[in-house]
């Protein structure tokens, strides 16, 4: 469905919509080039046990493009789902970029956050130069380095630069890499070059909430995977060391997604959490 929010058209699907139920609104990442597919996939599983929102983000997938593209924007626009969806508190979840949008709502909201729930993500900037260095020092791929500084900086030309440089980039995401799987990805990825480049080469300058996560209050658990590149395991360590009640697992054969590439051990972890959380409340 379509609903208007704040200005601009969200495509959003409720999985599992039933009353008397937690609720849990999940953010999926890459911002232009992300959509609700991801945690469609991943948090849909759980919609036996909970109403899942799971939407894509203004200037992303079928949404409309309208701007600003500010993380304040997406902070708003999850608590205005929020509202229309009907809920006092929700389980906000994010992954990688969305990781960043979900922190930053529980850092706005505490009251309305009963859990957070954390995939590949970082609390500041410094993934980037881990980041880099990884893709560079990459035995599975050369890349072209060029194409590399375009899509991490913000700088891409159109939307068919931005799929170019994606598809270079793809292969460092997953533990095992399949080139099939690959072409595939870059084939269904709805491109919004300007939505990417804004939240690169802006965004990410000023994006800093270790002085904030202290100041977290709801339970938090962080997922990450053993061999990702892009938002490496220290950076999930950060987190875990900066939010007080949070949980660190790391999946051992995965990459930037666990919750596909070990789908059913992530899955039993996030429901075990929740349910942990929910039922103490």
């Amino acid at each position: 469905m379509y609903v208007q929010i704040n200005g601009n058209r969200l495509h959003i699907e409720v999985l599992g919509d039933r009353p008397g139920v937690p609720t849990i609104i999940a953010h999926h990442g890459a911002p232009g080039l992300g959509s609700l597919a991801e945690p469609r996939a991943s948090f849909g599983r759980l919609a036996d046990a909970y109403r899942v929102v799971v939407f894509d983000a203004r200037g992303s997938g079928a949404s409309d493009d309208n701007g600003p593209f500010t993380h304040e924007q997406w902070v708003a626009d999850v608590d205005a789902i929020r509202a229309w969806i009907g809920a006092e508190q929700i389980v906000i979840a994010g992954g990688s970029y969305g990781g960043f949008i979900a922190m930053e709502y529980a850092v706005a909201h505490p009251d309305r956050v009963s859990a957070m729930v954390l995939r590949d993500t970082a609390a500041d900037n410094a993934n980037q130069e881990l980041a880099t260095r990884n893709a560079l020092e990459s035995a599975r791929v050369t890349i072209d380095q060029a194409k590399f500084v375009r899509i991490m900086t913000g700088t891409v030309r159109d939307d068919a630069d931005l799929r170019d440089c994606w598809t270079e980039i793809l292969p460092l995401y997953d533990h095992d890499y399949d080139p099939a799987l690959v072409a595939k990805r870059a084939e269904a990825t709805p491109y919004h070059y300007r939505t990417h480049n804004y939240a690169f080469s802006v965004n990410q300058h000023a994006y800093d909430l270790k002085s904030a996560l202290p100041g977290v209050t709801a339970p938090t658990l962080i997922t990450v995977g053993r061999h990702d590149w892009i938002t490496p395991v220290a950076c999930s360590e950060t987190i875990a060391d900066l939010i007080p009640q949070s949980t660190l697992v790391v999946f051992e054969n995965s990459g930037h997604s666990p919750q596909a590439e070990e789908a059913d051990l992530w899955e039993a972890t996030v429901r075990e959490f929740l349910e942990e959380v929910h039922a103490t409340r």
